[in-house]
């Protein structure tokens, strides 16, 4: 990174996060390795961290405005999907998780249609913002999400639209509530019920069944980010009164993440040649999704 563009990237960190509690413009202070160590025992204990009040309080208004005026540019997706986006498999028993469709109804406005010099945008970019989100994953660097269409989304849920019990493409996502909604809304998960190579299916059916006595619930308020191991944790969003913004960051921990053409097709209702080229790449988890 040049002088130039670490001049760039600090005065973008500056202007945009709460330095005051998150000091992102001083990664070798004892204040930022506190930060850091804190949200290291959050994903410790249940794989999903929160920072709250991450965004400065005198650019919320704008945080939200910017992504209300985005909102009607989402791409609307009516289905029944199951937790990992897959067709119906009939070598399995009608209840099976593989086999358990949901209804799905909300929008998703894609990456290429957020411009550079919105907030989400110039976050999402930022070479020091997500050396702290690597930092946070114990991680030497994480990459952008290569894929040029859910890169970076906002997701948009009017009333009466419902984000299901589902897994993650990629092993984490950030998001950052950009409007909360007047109520409900809030974030429903199951930390890591599955690990690589096992998709421990009985107590995934067990929470589809109702029991949620392993669910945990997080409320996020407009400007708070969350980081969350989403490939692991089954999650979804519970209804909201009210319509509800939350932008999501997606990075990897190797390059070249690219979601797989159904899943894409089904919510931003388009791929392109990268989606069709990476369709025949096998994950190294051997896991559906």
């Amino acid at each position: 990174m040049t002088q130039t563009t670490n001049r760039q990237a600090l005065a973008t960190i500056e202007e945009i996060v709460n330095l005051e509690v998150y000091p992102l413009n001083d990664r070798g202070s004892h204040t930022y390795q506190r930060c850091v160590e804190a949200i290291h025992q959050q994903l410790d204990e249940d794989g999903c961290a929160h920072f709250a009040r991450f965004i400065r309080a005198d650019l919320i208004d704008r945080l939200r405005e910017e992504s209300e005026e985005l909102a009607p540019q989402a791409h609307y997706h009516h289905n029944q999907v199951t937790p990992y986006a897959t067709e119906d498999d009939d070598n399995y028993p009608v209840d099976h998780p593989l086999r358990r469709f949901q209804s799905f109804s909300n929008g998703f406005v894609a990456k290429d249609l957020i411009s550079e010099d919105k907030l989400v945008q110039r976050l999402y970019a930022n070479v020091i913002f997500q050396q702290f989100i690597a930092d946070c994953l114990q991680e030497e660097r994480i990459y952008e999400y290569a894929d040029p269409i859910a890169g970076l989304v906002i997701n948009v849920m009017p009333e009466n639209t419902t984000l299901p019990w589902h897994f993650d493409t990629n092993e984490f996502i950030v998001s950052l509530m950009t409007r909360r909604p007047e109520a409900g809304g809030e974030f429903e998960y199951v930390p890591e019920i599955r690990t690589p190579g096992n998709e421990n299916f009985d107590e995934v059916q067990r929470v589809l069944d109702g029991d949620h006595s392993r669910v945990k619930v997080l409320t996020l308020e407009t400007g708070d980010l969350q980081l969350f191991k989403g490939r692991y944790s089954m999650h979804r969003v519970a209804p909201a009164q009210g319509q509800r913004l939350c932008t999501l960051l997606g990075y990897a921990k190797e390059p070249g993440m690219i979601g797989r053409v159904k899943r894409t097709k089904d919510v931003y209702g388009r791929v392109t040649q990268a989606h069709i080229d990476a369709e025949n790449v096998q994950r190294e988890d051997s896991l559906a999704g």
